[in-house]
């Protein structure tokens, strides 16, 4: 099966400097979502002291990654698969699940459908509203798979982000518990993606995963440890998924760098604590400061991230070209799926920063 769709990612600063003629130095990327606070001073020293290790394979079975993601979650060694971002555990997923039939819930991350897709699968999608400021469907999806129970249609799994991409919405607990509920009645995999998890910690779901041997649960390093370059994540399940997917995983896709940066990272508490308080307070300053725009409306986050709908008359592509032309790059979320042609996301960044977009924005909805 052809898949047509292009993937549509943030951060390509580079491709944005070679066009504006600029060095990347000099562009504000607000169309990437990274703890504007950056890695540890933990992790960068295990960078520096880790260079010696270029010379020889990494560790392919990253037991010392592990071991950190062990004591921090109190999961057995074999519930964790260590992977080269994120993303490569979203596209061992389905190959190694043989998930034909998926449900995600939207807007979010194109990722999953392209997993599935590449993997010979279909999708459909389940949709936030927009007059409940797009929370997460898990109502409804709970009543698509109750419905597929009487009907013996087929749907192999369902892919949650939570908090979500582009969003910012988390999933509530109790919604969430009558999903997982639903799921494994009718046999279901859920995955739920918490990459950007770190800035609402208590609303996690791997508690849920002793009593939901379906249930498979994504963390990265890129979003809140600050790590994107370095290319690493992980997934907890139950030991017989780590094991389905560690089967489909190529060896040594997570380099030797990437694995001590990402156990450093782990083991700052205290720098973690700094970068939630600041982005929960930089949050709040910026959404007074964008809603201080005519017609801007804001949708609530819980994430480094703001989902924004333009006044009526304008449109995303011309006011992200207009912002990129003065060295601001942010996400035009009109392609997705689900999003409208008034629709874009900005990342929480340092708070000079944040202060010109917003004034920027002003300007040129003004203009």
């Amino acid at each position: 099966m052809a898949v047509t769709r292009t993937p549509l990612h943030g951060g390509n600063v580079y491709a944005a400097a070679r066009e504006l003629g600029r060095p990347v130095e000099s562009l504000r990327d607000f169309s990437a979502s990274i703890n504007p606070l950056g890695p540890s001073a933990r992790a960068v020293r295990a960078l520096s002291h880790a260079a010696s290790l270029v010379g020889q394979y990494p560790d392919p079975q990253c037991v010392r990654l592990k071991e950190a993601i062990q004591r921090r979650w109190r999961l057995a060694s074999d519930c964790i698969v260590v992977g080269n971002g994120a993303t490569e555990l979203i596209d061992l997923i389905p190959r190694a699940l043989s998930i034909r039939s998926a449900l995600i819930l939207g807007p979010t991350y194109e990722e999953y459908a392209r997993a599935v897709e590449l993997a010979g699968g279909r999708t459909s999608m389940v949709m936030a509203q927009r007059g409940e400021d797009f929370r997460p469907p898990l109502k409804a999806t709970t009543r698509r798979l109750a419905a597929q129970r009487r009907r013996k249609t087929a749907c192999d799994a369902v892919f949650v982000c939570h908090p979500n991409n582009p969003t910012g919405q988390p999933c509530g607990h109790e919604d969430l518990g009558q999903l997982l509920d639903a799921a494994d009645r009718a046999a279901v995999w859920v995955v739920v993606d918490e990459s950007f998890i770190e800035y609402c910690e208590p609303l996690s779901c791997i508690t849920y995963l002793p009593r939901y041997p379906r249930l498979i649960v994504l963390r990265s390093f890129t979003k809140f440890y600050g790590l994107p370059g370095l290319r690493i994540g992980y997934s907890l399940s139950s030991a017989a998924v780590g094991a389905r997917l560690r089967r489909c995983q190529p060896p040594w896709t997570v380099n030797a760098l990437a694995q001590l940066a990402a156990e450093a990272a782990m083991s700052d508490v205290r720098h973690a604590q700094r970068c939630r308080t600041y982005v929960e307070k930089e949050r709040g300053r910026m959404v007074s400061q964008l809603k201080s725009i005519d017609g801007v409306r804001v949708i609530p986050s819980a994430a480094n991230f703001l989902f924004i709908e333009l006044p009526g008359s304008f449109r995303s592509p011309a006011i992200t070209a207009a912002l990129r032309r003065q060295g601001m790059l942010i996400r035009d979320c009109s392609r997705w799926q689900g999003c409208s042609e008034r629709m874009i996301r900005v990342a929480v960044r340092r708070q000079q920063d944040n202060t010109r977009l917003c004034a920027a924005l002003k300007r040129v909805l003004r203009g």
